[in-house]
């Protein structure tokens, strides 16, 4: 059988389609992640996600070695929001083994997950906004974001890849050092938002760049399962905190924005709103924090046979852990089931025949992190 012939029209549109390389070293991409663009001028046709630059084998590390060996690995997954990430994994052996945790410790785990979850919005709004061009307010995002880094490290000795939490609870109590800089940060914060509100969120140049560009379906959010602010941006009010609650969550009284657009626009809203609940969260944590114990006494842990999972809200959305045990020590399996994953398969059937420059919008607005992905 041969061959169709080609058309004189045919032949030019071939001649003006070509392949770009979005990465793996690209400041858009927050990492090293690799899209393959299928272009015809500055109009994306097909854009395919390319993983594996950064693979560890995290899930295999955690089927070769004891449960408490593995605990260093889970804050190098997502590296910015390493504390969900902590809790995530505590919380799964916890439950695995029938460990109870003391209610001081509980309470210090959402304080600190809390924090660093503004920490992980604050660089996700500087890096967004610097990929649409604007240089200024990462100044801010960043300064303010060194306040939190600061707090934690004085507990955790860390400013990034935490390892605080323990099973059974934490690894240090926090003190009224803590607690003041904690409160002092929050009013700093609180004071600028309004600033927040008229260099970026009021911003035109933003609004242009972002409304109308990349809008999810309720629908699409569903068949690829996204979660986060991605899912919340398309009017789909689903939260782990809320609809899941887990560790004392369900003491707190804090909202979930939600928007309704689902483009770009809608997700940054969420996102920033985002941050005044954690803010409230915290407030409440401290004001009610209570006296005890800050760890469990554990000793030797066996993991009961069967299958346990555990799911935690993080700053891209929902991570759910899953073990299958066999009365050892080593897990038999470990499957960890991450946000940015499900987030990022969406890309090739929204960014198709669209602006090379709406791509790298998109990608923004879903604050991705590569290293979560590529585990």
């Amino acid at each position: 059988m041969t061959d169709q012939p080609i058309s004189p029209d045919q032949k030019i549109a071939k001649i003006h389609q070509f392949y770009l390389n979005l990465g793996p070293q690209h400041p858009s991409t927050h990492g090293v992640l690799r899209v393959i663009l299928e272009m015809d001028g500055e109009w994306v046709l097909d854009p395919q996600p390319d993983l594996g630059f950064g693979h560890r084998m995290h899930e295999k590390m955690g089927e070769s070695r004891s449960w408490s060996k593995f605990f260093a690995n889970v804050g190098r997954m997502d590296y910015v929001n390493a504390m969900a990430f902590n809790h995530a994994y505590a919380g799964l052996i916890e439950r695995a083994a029938g460990i109870e945790v003391p209610r001081r410790a509980e309470y210090i785990r959402v304080i600190t997950a809390e924090l660093n979850r503004v920490a992980s919005h604050l660089l996700w709004l500087g890096a967004f906004i610097l990929d649409l061009g604007a240089f200024t307010p990462i100044l801010y995002t960043f300064d303010d974001r060194e306040e939190i880094l600061d707090i934690l490290e004085d507990i955790t000795g860390s400013r990034l890849t935490y390892s605080y939490f323990r099973v059974g609870g934490v690894m240090k109590d926090i003190d009224d050092k803590f607690i003041k800089g904690t409160l002092k940060f929050i009013q700093r914060l609180r004071d600028r938002f309004p600033m927040y509100e008229t260099l970026v969120n009021g911003n035109v140049i933003i609004h242009k760049r972002m409304k109308g560009i990349g809008v999810i379906s309720q629908d699409m959010a569903r068949r690829y399962g996204v979660t986060g602010a991605v899912l919340r941006g398309s009017g789909i009010s689903y939260d782990v905190r809320k609809n899941a609650p887990y560790s004392v969550y369900p003491e707190f009284d804090f909202q979930i924005p939600v928007g309704k657009a689902g483009d770009c626009m809608e997700r940054y809203f969420v996102k920033f709103a985002e941050m005044e609940q954690s803010l409230r969260i915290i407030e409440q944590a401290l004001d009610k924090l209570p006296e005890g114990e800050f760890r469990a006494k554990v000793k030797k842990i066996k993991l009961k046979p069967g299958m346990t999972s555990y799911s935690v809200e993080t700053a891209r959305g929902e991570l759910t852990l899953l073990l299958i045990g066999d009365g050892s020590e080593v897990p038999y399996r470990l499957k960890i089931r991450v946000p940015s994953f499900s987030n990022l398969s969406v890309m090739p059937e929204l960014c198709s025949d669209m602006l090379l420059s709406d791509l790298v919008t998109i990608m923004g607005s879903f604050d991705l992190v590569i290293p979560e992905i590529d585990r």
